[in-house]
């Protein structure tokens, strides 16, 4: 669903919303390593234990507050006295909802995930695309907190390339969107192609 009111009202309310989540502060905790566990989250955000689906929202949404991803590139739960491995198709979250609050150069563009997490794109928190060497299809990534992105949705991703303005930039095409006063580019194609 998109939104695209004018109001101060929105944007202030979309805010609060932001400033309300509180999650516990994984970065300051160094605990011992206690070893990997068979959990995983998927591609499509689904967590799984032992090979099953883990179906009750809310503990996957505990979960979500104590992911920590580190400069080794794994991905871990994180309580003040243990770490513990997982393993992370692609990005722990999909942002699977976009609102935004203005128009053009003005908007801003909040994201809303799979568990729960509201983020607002902007210099804390970009917005980035990676190309599949193989296929030539966009992966596009919004940096959640910490280290952990969220994989932006298909359909959420149509939704920023509809809102998009084309730039041009030496010979290439460029595509972006604004979002909190930034500009984040969605690909970019060779006029000579």
């Amino acid at each position: 669903m998109v939104a695209t009111a004018h109001s101060t009202f929105n944007l202030e309310k979309l805010l609060k919303e932001i400033s309300d989540q509180k999650f516990p502060p994984v970065e300051k905790w160094n605990p011992e390593f206690c070893g990997d566990i068979d959990m995983r989250i998927a591609v499509d955000g689904t967590w799984f234990y032992m090979g099953t689906p883990i179906a009750r929202e809310r503990m996957v949404r505990l979960f979500s507050t104590v992911l920590r991803k580190d400069s080794d590139g794994k991905t871990y739960l994180v309580t003040p006295v243990e770490k513990i491995g997982i393993t992370v198709d692609d990005a722990p979250f999909l942002a699977t909802q976009l609102d935004v609050v203005g128009e053009a150069d003005q908007q801003i563009l909040s994201f809303s995930t799979n568990v729960g997490d509201k983020v607002v794109a902007s210099k804390e928190n970009p917005i980035r695309v990676e190309i599949d060497a193989e296929t030539e299809e966009p992966r596009p990534y919004i940096l959640v907190r910490g280290n952990l992105e969220a994989l932006i949705a298909r359909s959420v991703f149509y939704e920023l390339v509809d809102r998009a303005t084309e730039k041009k930039v030496d010979s290439k095409s460029v595509l972006t969107i604004n979002s909190s006063g930034e500009s984040f580019s969605l690909g970019s194609w060779s006029d000579t192609a």
